[in-house]
């Protein structure tokens, strides 16, 4: 099944769709979203990216992220991928958002809209295997003092996402 993105602009109006491969080959800036899940003690839910992902494999990243499709609201897709990527089912709400742009060694780019979106719940995940490899929960002060140590082990887009997190919500 070939898997479509939605090509924007920088205010998000819609320009066009297409192959989600193509897009991140072009560099072309279409809309993305990155779930955080908290826990009932304010701890993030990681995931380690799958090792065969098509960029940024057994990289430490943010519970969940993806693209929406065409036609496909943002809180639908996101709930959709939870439960695709990690069994979880939980109320998600969009916090805010940011575009990126990154070029990977393998000729691939992430040129994103990213809506960074949140939900909490203490149930455990279920992981496919296509999609990440471990999980684990961490306080924000352990993940900040570990991306200072374990930069690499960290994807781009989250460690953007953990540099501005705070002035989106309380974590300390």
């Amino acid at each position: 099944m070939i898997e479509e993105v939605v090509l924007v602009n920088t205010d998000d109006s819609v320009v066009g769709k297409m192959d989600k491969l193509e897009a991140h080959k072009k560099g072309l800036l279409h809309r993305a979203f990155s779930i955080l899940i908290f826990n009932s003690k304010n701890e993030f839910l990681l995931q380690k990216r799958a090792p065969g992902k098509y960029h940024s494999g057994s990289l430490w990243s943010n519970t969940c992220c993806s693209h929406p499709r065409p036609d496909e609201e943002l809180i639908d897709a996101a709930n959709r991928r939870l439960k695709e990527e990690m069994g979880l089912t939980t109320s998600l709400k969009s916090l805010y958002n940011f575009i990126y742009k990154i070029d990977f060694p393998d000729g691939l780019s992430e040129h994103e809209l990213d809506y960074v979106i949140v939900g909490f719940t203490d149930e455990l995940p279920l992981l496919n295997n296509e999609e990440a490899s471990d999980w684990k929960y961490m306080s924000y002060h352990d993940l900040i003092k570990d991306i200072d140590i374990h930069s690499d082990a960290y994807t781009y887009w989250f460690k953007m996402i953990i540099e501005n997190i705070d002035n989106h919500i309380k974590l300390a």
